[in-house]
């Protein structure tokens, strides 16, 4: 059975859910990982909180940490339910995701490819894992807000998924105000480093390029991408 990874972005999570589920129902083993950029944004707004990013990553402090796990189990609630009895919640930290520390950008991590066994575990008892973005620092297991973009293809990697599917609410890579139908790892790569990306697209782009070197299938759209 394959398996399949779906990325699901903060704003498009509840709704789509259907996907995974019609990828389960086509037979697939499926990992969903959900954002919720904009409700962590929004609750730092709240709280009088700025946001900072560096190249689409949040720097995350003690305090940020806080509102991002809370707004993260909102979310995967919210995605659990929309999924229904087939879903499983769990964070990435919890888990057993594990990453690195970005020293420059606060309690930041980059996730490495790994297999947790809480998720082998859900796969193997027919369950739809629902993945919230955090990992343990290799070190000494400290949370660390991670992208759930690059959350996602350490997942897929790490689990050999056949494919990973970002879901946002963007059509697409846009090139030239049209959407791209097709670009290749060093392609992307390339412009990538001309800066022909900013914001949020560039680590949802650079997780697709780590994950299709790895030989898993990357595709970026909205929720009309098809299986």
């Amino acid at each position: 059975m394959s398996r399949v990874v779906l990325k699901l972005g903060g704003r498009v999570a509840t709704g789509a859910a259907a996907q995974a589920l019609a990828l389960r129902a086509e037979g697939h083993d499926v990992v969903v990982v959900h954002g919720a950029g904009p409700q962590i944004s929004a609750e730092m707004e709240r709280r009088g909180i700025v946001p900072t990013f560096v190249d689409g990553r949040r720097v995350t402090t003690p305090e940020v940490l806080e509102v991002v796990r809370a707004a993260l189990a909102e979310v995967n609630a919210e995605v659990c339910g929309a999924i229904g009895p087939a879903a499983l919640s769990l964070f990435g930290d919890l888990a057993g995701l594990r990453a690195t520390q970005v020293e420059a950008l606060g309690l930041v991590g980059t996730p490495v490819p790994t297999a947790p066994a809480a998720v082998e575990a859900a796969l193997a008892a027919g369950r739809i894992p629902v993945v919230a973005p955090l990992a343990a620092r290799e070190r000494d297991g400290q949370p660390l807000n991670v992208n759930a973009d690059e959350a996602a293809a350490a997942l897929a990697l790490g689990l050999r998924a056949e494919r990973i599917l970002f879901v946002s609410d963007v059509p697409g890579v846009l090139l030239a105000g049209a959407v791209a139908s097709h670009i290749g790892a060093d392609d992307a790569d390339r412009m990538l480093g001309d800066g022909t990306f900013e914001g949020g697209i560039v680590p949802k782009l650079e997780a697709a390029v780590l994950a299709a070197r790895g030989g898993v299938s990357a595709r970026i759209g909205s929720t009309e991408v098809g299986a």
